[in-house]
């Protein structure tokens, strides 16, 4: 009988510890799964167009697994990684020294930003390794979200060319021309930069409606919004 409410109380809290990391993780979770399910979506479409094209030159088609390891999916997937690391990247740098009165994805203007405080001067105790450490630690740890961030745009930046030159080759040999080209050679070539600004353009242009739009629209609930009743102009309560 002891066993059995011990099971019980154990098994409550294994569902308590749950639905606590669910709550506690939900964004990221969904996030997460949103990108694998349309990742899988974009294998298959891309399988059955890429097989498509395949059977117009008369080679045989390729197995899910096989079309995994092309060129043509690392170019289309890297091409896209691309363009979102490096408009988040530029988004975190630019909105730390630039402002849009009235927006939510701004700065206050006129007034004390938590974000701009010295972290050199914190008391609290459970403040991150870096910040306790100090120094160059700590200079390097306060940009560490850009640096990050760039440093996926540069290796996406590259995967794509380095897939990108591959495609372009296979789709010349398939055509009867068949030549080297580097993948620094490639990246000279306006294919890949037209491949590079069509993506880029797009980030910069979401990203620039939000901010314009966050200063009128609002979305309750959100931290992406400002509060519904609060004024369009935020220096204003």
């Amino acid at each position: 009988m002891l066993d059995t409410k011990r099971d019980a109380r154990n098994m409550l809290g294994d569902k308590q510890a749950m639905i606590k990391f669910l709550k506690e993780n939900g964004l990221s979770l969904v996030m997460l799964n949103l990108f694998g399910i349309f990742l899988v979506g974009q294998a298959f479409a891309g399988l059955f167009a890429h097989n498509a094209d395949l059977f117009t030159h008369g080679v045989p088609p390729l197995t899910l697994w096989q079309y995994l390891g092309t060129a043509d999916f690392w170019e289309a997937t890297a091409e896209n990684w691309e363009s979102e690391f490096l408009q988040m990247g530029m988004y975190v740098f630019l909105t730390a020294l630039l402002f849009q009165k009235g927006s939510a994805e701004s700065k206050r203007i006129y007034a004390h930003n938590e974000v701009d405080a010295d972290p050199r001067r914190t008391k609290n105790r459970f403040s991150p390794w870096p910040v306790r450490r100090g120094g160059w630690v700590l200079k390097l740890y306060s940009h560490s979200l850009s640096i990050a961030l760039f440093t996926l745009f540069l290796f996406s930046f590259l995967l794509h060319a380095y897939s990108g030159v591959r495609k372009y080759l296979q789709m010349e040999a398939r055509h009867g021309h068949e030549y080297e080209m580097s993948m620094w050679q490639y990246m000279g070539t306006s294919q890949f930069w037209f491949e590079a600004f069509q993506n880029w353009q797009s980030e910069f242009l979401s990203v620039g409606v939000l901010v314009l739009l966050s200063v009128v629209l609002r979305e309750r609930g959100s931290p992406e919004s400002k509060p519904v009743a609060m004024s369009h102009n935020r220096e204003v309560a």
